[in-house]
């Protein structure tokens, strides 16, 4: 079973992504790690994230044990390395550079320690749409923009990040702007996706209904 979760940044989409490989039990795969990946090894090395020739030769390059090992860094999660991902997300070459990793698990989804699963939940920008069209259900997660960089502004203090929620605001609009008009796999819903408004729901009650959907077609 395969099952896509997309929508824009602090969505909710990770939270309610892992609540439902766990209930299922089935494999998780969150495609935004691979251009987080690709942004922060740019930086690292001191690149610059707007040389889209650059970005794709990162993109290229990138393995699976490497993005998990860029995952540890402590700025991978930042608020800084999401703008990064959103940029070098935006430029065609290196969406599909990455795009035969992130459907070849699909093929063969794996839990965190290479066991087999029979199936994975996809956490994205265009799972649905674009990386695995042909999946049993999907889903596209909203909310306000306040209201989401309220929750990134929270994540951020809890992790000791001092961004002022006007900051994060900025960056969250300024995100939902490029990834809706990026001319490859521009952020939309896919056809056939239920889509949640989570403004007012907590986590319980978005499981519940993704449940719900799930449970009576299955």
């Amino acid at each position: 079973m395969i099952i896509t979760i997309d929508g824009p940044a602090a969505a909710g989409k990770g939270t309610l992504a892992a609540k439902l490989a766990e209930k299922y039990g089935l494999a998780y795969f969150d495609t935004g790690m691979t251009y987080r990946a690709v942004g922060l090894a740019m930086t690292l090395d001191g690149r610059d994230i707007n040389d889209a020739a650059a970005a794709e030769e990162y993109a290229r390059k990138l393995t699976f044990p490497q993005m998990l090992e860029l995952a540890k860094n402590p700025e991978f999660r930042s608020s800084k390395n999401g703008v990064a991902a959103s940029v070098v997300s935006a430029y065609p070459g290196v969406r599909q550079a990455l795009l035969q990793m992130q459907r070849d698990f699909a093929l063969n989804p794996v839990f965190a320690d290479g066991t087999p699963a029979n199936g994975a939940v996809y956490d994205g920008r265009d799972t649905g749409t674009v990386v695995c069209p042909q999946a049993d259900f999907k889903f596209f997660i909203t909310a306000s923009p306040e209201i989401r960089a309220e929750r990134r502004f929270k994540e951020l203090q809890a992790k000791g990040m001092e961004t002022p929620y006007a900051e994060v605001l900025a960056d969250m609009k300024a995100r939902d702007e490029r990834d809706s008009k990026r001319a490859a796999a521009p952020l939309k819903p896919a056809e056939d996706a239920v889509i949640m408004d989570n403004s007012e729901l907590n986590i319980e009650e978005m499981v519940g209904v993704a449940a719900g959907v799930i449970d009576a077609h299955k």
